[in-house]
């Protein structure tokens, strides 16, 4: 038995970087690409709702998707950026496991709602005649609330699953109040069952079996509606013309896809390495806080209505 074990109340967020002169550096960057993520997904968000012609199931899925995004990077940037301006962040238990909570609700309801979306595509092109029965505004909802609830649900898990582990400090910072040092700029499951000192197998069985069926189950339904496209477009579609302009309504959410399930894949499908610690970081700050900010980019350049729609929201507000 290990010895004047205090349980630990508070972990301290060790963030990216001790450099200072980087600190400031990400501080700047990052607040740029949070306020980018706030305007832009906003911005999405006012446009779907205030504009008639874009009350559509492609839309209503792509409003979902910002509000999603705008939540996400909210759970993890803010306390980043005050971790880069005063250096390492305390944050309680209960904080941690709430900041894990939203993590994981927000990310794998957006990993369902994706392939949520790929479905619609796989209807508008492949059952055209069809779609308006079967993508319904009751369906739509049914889908988008199937996505939440799963997210939830899996959220759940893990903080009940995280909340009944003990952790023990491992570095005596002051007297007070026992620490211990989270190398993460915020609270994943990972880093946290590195620092338990009570068994964490099922924990770990959890991760590998629930959240990887998680990421690999919609990311197979993705594949298989864009399959059902591609073969489409290549049997029943005559012109090389008719085939682009189906097709580029996809392409939008195919480079979503890319950028979200790459990552998490990378991150929660892959067995650990020997850096996969630095790994992780990386390929979670990519979609934590850059890929929130690159979505609605990827939206608006390539789509000429949400374009349009912009021009006449912003038209009738100057």
């Amino acid at each position: 038995a290990m010895l004047n074990q205090t349980e630990v109340r508070e972990f301290l967020l060790l963030g990216l970087t001790d450099i200072q002169g980087l600190q400031h550096f990400f501080f700047i960057s990052f607040l740029l690409l949070y306020s980018a993520t706030l305007v832009g997904n906003g911005v999405i968000v006012t446009v779907v709702m205030s504009e008639p012609q874009l009350h559509t199931p492609m839309y209503f899925f792509l409003g979902n998707l910002s509000c999603l995004d705008i939540f996400f990077s909210t759970v993890t940037v803010p306390k980043m950026l005050t971790g880069f301006l005063f250096g390492h962040q305390l944050i309680s238990f209960g904080g941690c496991l709430a900041q894990l909570h939203f993590f994981h609700l927000l990310g794998s309801t957006e990993v369902v709602l994706l392939a949520g979306m790929a479905y619609d595509r796989y209807v508008a092109i492949c059952h055209p005649l069809h779609y308006a029965l079967v993508m319904s505004p009751w369906t739509c909802l049914l889908l988008a609330v199937a996505s939440w609830a799963t997210g939830f649900v899996h959220a759940m898990v893990h903080s009940i699953m995280t909340s009944r582990l003990s952790f023990c400090h491992r570095h005596i910072h002051h007297f007070f109040s026992p620490t211990s040092d989270l190398h993460h700029f915020f609270c994943d499951i990972k880093p946290l069952l590195d620092l338990a000192c009570s068994s964490t197998s099922l924990n770990m069985m959890l991760l590998n079996v629930v959240t990887s069926s998680l990421i690999l189950g919609p990311f197979i339904l993705i594949v298989l509606s864009y399959l059902h496209i591609i073969s489409f477009l290549f049997y029943k579609v005559q012109s090389q013309e008719g085939r682009w302009k189906l097709f580029s309504t996809c392409a939008s959410h195919l480079i979503v896809v890319a950028l979200l399930y790459i990552p998490a894949l990378f991150n929660y499908a892959l067995p650990p390495s020997r850096n996969s610690m630095q790994r992780d970081v990386q390929v979670t700050l990519l979609y934590s806080a850059i890929t929130p900010a690159l979505n609605p980019l990827i939206y608006t350049l390539r789509n000429r209505e949400v374009k349009t729609a912009l021009k006449k929201t912003l038209g009738r507000k100057l």
